[in-house]
């Protein structure tokens, strides 16, 4: 079977800029020639991530072998991982007036049943647990590490930290009923609101209004096919998830 051609839909300028950490990459390891260059390398990286295209079609498609596309590949993730920012880092210029949405998303995972610590009761499936903390427009700001997708928002939520770097700059935290009784600046629904008096009934309503755009943050993780039902190890889903976080770092700061 031969070769097609296919259309990747990502900006040309974010393929030139893994294009670039790759060549930076190489150059402090002082790499010998490669069968691909820097920019087919992230062509290539990139076209398994967007459209969750095989080792195989990718070395069919670039003339390599399947190892050799493995090979660049976890290369490129790893260097990936590497520039994707931290916490700290991604809350940089919020403070005191600010709001953002924290919310869990699962990265659905290729497991059997006894597989119990993966398996999420909340979504009747296997996968991985991803925090997310997103700008009142629905920005993705920061992803968290990948855990078991058995973790609770709430466990997950202190076990990153994400609590008490945003009271240590007291940003509001807007977040759904898993992450009642977190306390400092993160704000909840109301239970049984409709037992309550109206003014909780429309604090419900306005705070349901102000998370919305969260989905947008969770679509733009999706967009990236891979993402959608992950096929490899659960190690390996880290350091995707951290690569993805650059990317659209990357795709919003350029």
């Amino acid at each position: 079977m031969g070769p097609y051609p296919a259309r990747l839909d990502v900006p040309y300028e974010l393929v030139e800029h893994v294009s670039w950490l790759l060549y930076e990459h190489r150059r402090a390891r002082n790499t010998r020639w490669r069968r691909l260059g820097c920019f087919k390398q992230a062509l290539l990286t990139l076209l398994h991530l967007r459209k969750d295209e095989t080792f195989w079609q990718l070395g069919d498609g670039f003339g390599i072998s399947q190892a050799t596309a493995w090979r660049y590949v976890d290369e490129t993730l790893d260097v990936l991982a590497g520039w994707a920012p931290s916490l700290h880092e991604a809350l940089t210029g919020l403070g005191e007036g600010d709001h953002v949405i924290v919310d869990g998303t699962l990265i659905p995972i290729d497991r059997i049943r006894a597989d119990e610590p993966y398996y999420s009761m909340k979504h009747c499936k296997h996968g991985m647990n991803v925090q997310v903390i997103a700008r009142p427009d629905g920005t993705p700001l920061w992803f968290s590490r990948a855990t078991p997708g058995r973790t609770h928002d709430l466990t997950a939520a202190r076990a990153h930290g994400i609590v008490p770097a945003c009271l240590t700059r007291q940003i509001l935290v807007l977040a759904d009923r898993a992450y009642q009784g977190t306390g400092a600046t993160v704000r909840t629904p109301y239970y049984h609101h409709r037992e309550q008096p109206e003014h909780y009934q429309q604090f419900n309503r306005d705070h349901a209004r102000l998370r919305a755009p969260r989905e947008r943050a969770f679509a733009q993780v999706k967009s990236w096919r891979l993402l959608r039902r992950a096929r490899c190890s659960t190690r390996r889903i880290i350091t995707i998830v951290q690569a993805v976080h650059t990317l659209l770092t990357c795709s919003y700061s350029g």
